[in-house]
């Protein structure tokens, strides 16, 4: 036996590396095992982070094109330089991963370089060498789920990775899948000049956020230039020199037809990643999505084995999986970690941003409880006049009869910032009048959070 730890976590994605962090903060003697030249997983290399970045360097060349001129800043001769913008996302790609690599030799974390096995329980084998541990946790991630009939080849039918590195603005962009990842990127491209059109098979768009949001979502996107196609499927894509030709009918049956693009992006969402682990040889059971069982300690059912984020149940989160790794580092360690799955936020970060946490209208409904709605217009919010920004609205869900705070859900200006201070009521069990009773930063876009607590109880000051 090479080293002998008392946990090894496979995979250094946000779940992953935080849950080595948090327990060798505890004490504990830690390995993360992870095959990509650099740590970070999916999340910092190919995911969240270079997508914020393309967000954030789109949404500047946009604002220079059109929105300065509103507040009298006037610029000419606006040009795009997308190597450049591709160079600086890589930086901030890399400033991160290297950030993980500097805490973990901060926090004395072992680095096993290259691909894990699970070679019995308390043993992972690493490209030969063997090592024992204690417990043994899961976070490898997740990857994009495939399309029968659709072969993606990462240079005209992309994934998410693909989509994050063209080296030019396409012509037309065709997302297959209306959710957080395919509007993103979709949002980036349409700000570069691409035409961007949407097919989803359902009847709206993120159709885990609240219906309201959903066609809200829908028409603010729609005002932008992208174009949508609901209730429709692919059935199948051929590619012809430069350009993709798909298949489509209606969702329910119907006449087919074809739409082409240069770029298509495959974004219908993700699926539990485990190549090569060899659960099933050592008894790991899986449930019918392909995704780990466990218990509420995260323990599969194999002793010593656990796993956390994108390979168990629940939403494929970064954040999420942060949590699920800090709780289970605490619960290795002797204590009592717990996450609150009631609290979890959803956030798209497109512009305006739409965020959520907790209950839906149409969750409640379903479940037969009865709720109150408060809702207030970013049209109505001084600081959002101020920035020209006044799409969107901030909508709160409370019990009838005790005013706890079941849901909150924003469409609007850094809806991914103001959906933390709800987050943080849900968790301390608040009522909508704790929020509209707290005092508020005149003027700021949180006012408007105060104003749906107010509207709760139908008396919101300002509209």
């Amino acid at each position: 036996m090479s080293e002998t730890f008392d946990v090894i976590v496979i995979g250094a994605g946000p779940g992953g590396y935080v849950c080595a962090l948090r327990a060798a903060q505890l004490g504990l003697k830690v390995a993360c095992v992870e095959k990509r030249a650099t740590l970070g997983g999916t999340c910092l290399n190919i995911g969240c982070i270079p997508s914020k970045a393309l967000l954030q360097s789109s949404e500047n060349f946009h604002a220079a094109q059109s929105a300065l001129a509103d507040h009298g800043v006037m610029v000419k001769g606006i040009t795009l330089d997308l190597s450049r913008m591709q160079a600086r996302k890589e930086e901030v790609v890399s400033a991160n991963v290297k950030g993980v690599e500097f805490l973990f030799k901060k926090n004395k974390v072992t680095w096993l370089k290259g691909a894990a096995r699970i070679a019995r329980p308390g043993v992972v084998a690493v490209d030969g060498a063997e090592y024992a541990a204690k417990h043994i946790v899961i976070a490898t991630g997740s990857e994009s789920v495939p399309l029968p009939g659709v072969e993606v080849d990462e240079t005209r039918i992309v994934t998410s990775t693909g989509g994050l590195a063209l080296d030019a603005v396409p012509k037309h962009l065709v997302v297959i899948g209306g959710g957080y990842i395919g509007l993103e990127l979709g949002s980036v491209w349409r700000r570069l000049g691409a035409e961007v059109t949407v097919i989803e098979f359902l009847d709206r768009l993120v159709p885990t956020m609240d219906g309201e949001i959903s066609k809200a979502f829908e028409r603010i996107l729609a005002k932008q230039g992208m174009k949508f196609r609901l209730q429709t499927k692919v059935t199948g894509a051929r590619v012809e020199k430069k350009t993709v030709i798909l298949s489509l009918e209606p969702a329910k049956g119907g006449k087919a037809e074809e739409i082409s693009a240069d770029i298509v992006l495959l974004a219908i969402g993700r699926r539990p990643y485990v190549e090569g682990l060899g659960l099933t040889e050592i008894g790991v059971a899986r449930d019918e999505r392909g995704r780990i069982k466990t218990d509420e300690h995260y323990a599969t059912s194999v002793a010593g084995i656990y796993a956390i984020g994108d390979v168990i149940a629940g939403p494929m989160l970064a954040h999420k999986a942060e949590e699920e790794g800090v709780a289970l580092a605490e619960i290795l360690a002797g204590q009592a970690g717990h996450v609150n799955y009631g609290a979890i936020p959803g956030v798209v970060y497109t512009w305006p941003e739409a965020a959520c946490v907790g209950a839906t209208e149409e969750s409640l409904r379903e479940a037969g409880t009865a709720y109150r709605v408060g809702k207030f217009p970013f049209t109505a919010n001084g600081r959002a006049r101020a920035m020209g920004e006044t799409e969107g609205f901030v909508k709160l869900l409370a019990d009838e009869k005790t005013d706890r705070l079941l849901g909150a859900h924003i469409i609007g200006p850094d809806a991914g910032t103001l959906i933390a201070e709800l987050v943080t009521a849900i968790e301390f069990g608040a009522s909508a009048e704790d929020v509209a009773r707290t005092s508020h930063a005149h003027p700021s876009l949180s006012e408007a959070v105060k104003e749906a607590a107010l509207a709760v109880a139908g008396r919101a000051l300002h509209i």
